[in-house]
């Protein structure tokens, strides 16, 4: 107990410090956001996932835009244990708001691997094969606070859009969500001098994931993964 106390008492300390640090984020889960790297993409760019050989430009902007799908879902996955994030609510919203941009991509897309496929069959195996590979490669174990950080405030921008506007925001900032699956530390802690030694709390030990919220085949992968 005593040495939980300390641990404590350093890090109450280190935020008091931290309010005397200038801020360059609205940060969340860290005092200074790390320095994701940022920046517009185009479709094709090879930042966005895996290729589609052949793929026409609609097809190119479909794809753009189901990462961002897909990696706003993994968050609404991953990022349960901080309540404030609100991934799943804000998730299921982009969903609703988004339904028909969303559907559209995923027609595109379906289309795309039914042309390239010697049958039908094989064409939508092929495409349940891309789409399993694309959520998997949101998926980051020590980058989990950063992806979080920034996919929760991915959401939110994607929430002001008005509708027919979510390509926009994939192109915008799927970049930034590759980047922040890299393991990133606070950067308080390196650059505030005597902090260097310091970490955060880990926030999951607080807040357990759950499957709150989920529906559908969202819910039923959260189910698989507990």
């Amino acid at each position: 107990m005593k040495n939980l106390a300390r641990k404590l008492t350093i890090r109450m300390a280190a935020a008091a410090v931290a309010l005397a640090v200038p801020a360059t984020a609205q940060a969340q889960l860290f005092f200074t956001d790390p320095n994701f790297e940022r920046g517009s993409v185009e479709p094709g760019d090879a930042v966005i996932g895996a290729a589609l050989p052949g793929a026409n430009q609609a097809e190119l902007r479909a794809a753009l835009l189901w990462n961002l799908r897909a990696g706003l879902n993994v968050a609404a996955l991953q990022c349960q244990f901080s309540r404030y994030l609100r991934a799943v609510d804000n998730y299921n919203a982009i969903l609703d708001h988004h339904s028909e941009e969303l559907a559209t991509a995923y027609s595109t897309l379906e289309a795309y691997f039914r042309r390239n496929a010697a049958n039908q069959r094989a064409g939508q195996r092929e495409f349940d094969e891309w789409n399993t590979g694309t959520y998997q490669n949101f998926s980051s174990l020590y980058g989990q606070i950063g992806f979080c950080q920034v996919a929760a405030d991915v959401a939110k921008e994607a929430l002001t859009r008005p509708k027919g506007q979510l390509y926009e925001v994939a192109r915008g900032r799927i970049r930034e969500m590759r980047s922040a699956l890299r393991p990133s530390g606070d950067r308080l802690f390196s650059e505030v001098p005597g902090l260097a030694a310091l970490q955060p709390m880990p926030y999951s030990l607080f807040n357990a994931p759950s499957c709150a919220g989920l529906r559908g085949r969202e819910l039923r992968r959260c189910q698989e993964s507990r």
